[in-house]
C-alpha cells in the first residue's frame, strides 16, 4: 500500500468536542440497542467465541469417543449428530461471525468513516445470530435429536431426519439473512464512506478482502437458502426435488449446495488474508510487497471460486470431461493463492522483523495454511480424490485451511488490534505461550489424520479397525491440548479488557500503518466525525 499520510485537520477524530452532544449509552441499552460499529463488533466477537467453545466441546466429545476402537460413550446416531452440529456451529456460528466482528470494528476505522452505513440494520443483523444459535442448540433436545447427515445436509439423509433438521434449516436461513445484511452494509460503507483522498487502491488490504468477501456472500447465501428451502418442501410439502423415488435427483442437491459451499470456503479465508496482510508489513517494518497484485489476486480467487464447485463431487459418477474441467479449474485457483504467499514472504524478506504474538500467528498461518493448500492441490487430482474421498485425509486438509487458516488469522488479528480495542497492552509472554501451545497441539491433532486417511480410515465413523488406534489416540490428546490452550486466550483478553496491563499508545506497533493508528487507544466511542484527509 502506498504509505498513507493523514492531514491532521483540527481534531481528526472529532471526539473531544462532540462528547457533550453524544452521551455514550450505558448499561444493557448500550448493547441491546447498539448502533455503534465498535459495540456491535465487540458483540460479534464475543458471540463467535462462545460458539467456538460450543463447537469445540462437540469436537472433544467426538475425539473422546474415537480414543479407542469400539463404542465407548455415544451411540452412533448421537455421534453423527455431534459431527453434523460441530461443522455447522463452527462455520456459521464461530468463523463467519468472528470475521464480521473484525469488519465492524476495523473497516470504519481503516477508511476514516464515522460508522457503518446502516447502523440499525447492523444491530438487527447481529441479533439474528443468537436466534440461529439457539435453534442449532435446541435441535439436540427435540424428538430424534439434532440432524445427523453431516454439515452438508445431503439428501436423501436430510429428508429422513426428525424435527431437529427443520430447526437447522431455519437456523441456516436466519444466519444467512444476517450474513447478507452484514455484507450489504460492508459494501455500501466501503464504496461510499471513505475519507477524502482514500481511493480504493489506497485502502488497507483488510478492507479490500472484505469488500470482495461481501460480494461473495451476497451472491451465494441465496443459493444456500434455495437448497435448504427445497429440502424443507421435500420434507413437508410433497415436492420431490431430491427424492429419487419421486423422480428427483439427490446429486442435484450436491450441485446446488457446493455452488454455495465452495465460495463459502473463500468467504472464510479471504478476510484472514486481509488480517495477515496488515500484520506482516507492520512487524517487518516495510510496506506490503505487491499491493496491487494482492488486490487482483483476491478478486481472481473470488471469481474462480464459482467455477470449481464439483471438485467436491468426483465420486458421484460425473463424466471424465467434467472431472478434467473441475480438476484443472481447481489447480488454477492455487495460482492467485500462491501469489499471496510469495508476497507475504517477500514483505518479510530483508525487513526489520520482530516476533510479537500477532506476527507469530501470521507466520504460523502462512506456514500451516500452505500445507493445507498443498493437500488441497493433491485432492484436486481426480484419481487421487476418488481414492481418499470421505477419508480422514479430507478432514486433515480442511482443518489445516480452516483452523490453521481462519482461526490463526483471527487470533493474530485479535492480538494485533486488542490494544486499539481495550486501550491496554496484553501480556506478551502469555500471548507467546498461547501461540506455541496452539501451534504444536494443532499439528499433533491434525497431522496424523493425513496418515489415517491414506490408510483408508473413513470420516464420520464412530468405530474403526484396530490398526488406526495409535493415530486416533495421538489426535485425541492433541485435540484436548488444543482446546485447553484457548482458555489462555480468554484469560489474556479479559485481563486487557479489565484494564490490566500497561496503557497502549495510539500506535503501539512501531511499523503499523493506517488511519486506525491515528486515533487514541482505546478508540473513542465516536471517531472521525470530522473526516481525516488522506494524502
Amino acid at each position: 500500500m502506498s504509505s498513507v499520510t493523514v492531514d491532521h485537520v483540527a481534531n481528526p477524530s472529532g471526539h473531544e468536542d462532540h462528547h457533550h452532544a453524544h452521551a455514550t449509552p450505558s448499561g444493557w441499552r448500550r448493547w441491546l440497542f447498539a448502533t455503534n460499529h465498535k459495540d456491535i463488533g465487540t458483540m460479534y466477537l464475543i458471540f463467535s467465541f462462545v460458539m467456538l467453545l460450543e463447537g469445540g466441546v462437540l469436537a472433544l466429545l467426538l475425539r473422546t469417543e474415537l480414543f479407542q476402537p469400539g463404542l465407548q460413550f455415544f451411540r452412533p446416531e448421537l455421534f453423527n449428530q455431534f459431527t453434523t452440529m460441530h461443522g455447522l456451529i463452527m462455520i456459521f456460528g464461530a468463523i463467519m461471525p468472528a470475521f464480521v466482528g473484525f469488519a465492524n470494528w476495523m473497516i470504519p476505522l481503516q477508511i476514516g468513516a464515522s460508522d457503518m452505513a446502516f447502523a440499525r440494520m447492523n444491530n438487527f443483523s447481529f441479533w439474528l445470530l443468537p436466534v440461529g444459535a439457539i435453534l442449532f442448540t435446541a435441535s439436540f433436545f427435540v424428538p430424534g435429536g439434532a440432524p445427523a447427515g453431516g454439515w452438508t445436509m445431503y439428501a436423501p439423509l436430510s429428508l429422513q431426519m426428525g424435527p431437529g433438521m427443520d430447526f437447522t434449516i431455519f437456523a441456516v436461513h436466519i444466519l444467512g439473512a444476517s450474513s447478507i445484511m452484514g455484507a450489504i452494509n460492508i459494501v455500501v460503507t466501503v464504496l461510499n464512506m471513505r475519507a477524502p483522498g482514500m481511493t480504493l487502491m489506497k485502502m488497507p488490504l483488510f478492507c479490500w478482502t472484505w469488500l470482495i468477501t461481501a460480494y461473495l456472500l451476497i451472491a451465494v447465501m441465496p443459493v444456500l437458502a434455495a437448497a435448504v428451502t427445497m429440502l424443507l418442501t421435500d420434507r413437508h410439502f410433497g415436492t420431490h426435488f431430491f427424492n429419487a423415488a419421486g423422480g428427483g435427483d439427490p446429486v442435484l442437491y450436491q450441485h446446488i449446495f457446493w455452488f454455495f459451499g465452495h465460495p463459502e470456503v473463500y468467504i472464510m479465508i479471504l478476510p484472514a488474508f486481509g488480517i495477515v496482510s496488515a500484520i506482516v508489513p507492520a512487524f517487518s517494518r516495510k510496506p506490503l510487497f505487491g499491493y496491487a497484485s494482492m488486490v487482483y489476486a483476491t478478486a481472481a480467487i473470488a471469481i474462480l471460486s464459482f467455477l470449481v464447485w464439483a471438485h467436491h463431487m468426483f465420486t458421484t459418477g460425473m463424466p471424465v470431461t467434467g472431472q478434467l474441467y473441475f480438476m484443472y479449474a481447481t489447480m488454477l485457483i492455487s495460482i492467485p493463492t500462491g501469489v499471496k504467499i510469495f508476497n507475504w514472504v517477500a514483505t518479510m524478506w530483508r525487513g526489520s522483523l520482530s516476533f510479537e504474538t500477532p506476527m507469530l500467528f501470521a507466520i504460523g498461518f502462512i506456514f500451516v495454511f500452505t500445507i493445507g493448500g498443498f493437500t488441497g492441490l493433491i485432492l484436486a487430482v481426480a484419481p487421487i480424490d476418488i481414492a481418499v474421498h470421505d477419508t480422514y485425509y479430507v478432514v486433515a486438509h480442511f482443518h489445516y485451511v480452516l483452523v490453521a487458516g481462519s482461526l490463526f488469522a483471527l487470533f493474530g488479528g485479535a492480538y494485533y488490534w486488542l490494544p486499539k480495542w481495550t486501550g491496554r497492552m496484553y501480556n506478551e509472554r502469555l500471548g507467546k505461550i498461547h501461540f506455541w501451545s496452539t501451534m504444536i497441539s494443532f499439528n499433533v491433532t491434525f497431522f496424523p489424520m493425513h496418515f489415517l486417511g491414506l490408510a483408508g480410515m473413513p470420516r464420520r465413523y464412530v468405530d474403526y479397525a484396530g490398526q488406526f488406534t495409535d493415530f486416533h489416540q495421538i489426535a485425541t490428546i492433541g485435540a484436548f491440548w488444543f482446546g485447553l490452550s484457548q482458555l489462555l486466550l480468554i484469560y489474556i483478553v479479559i485481563q486487557a479488557a479489565r484494564g490490566k496491563g500497561e496503557a497502549a499508545s495510539a500506535k503501539p506497533w512501531e511499523g503499523a500503518e493506517g488511519l486506525e493508528w491515528t486515533v487514541p487507544s482505546p478508540a473513542p466511542h465516536h471517531t472521525f466525525e470530522i473526516p481525516p484527509v488522506v494524502k
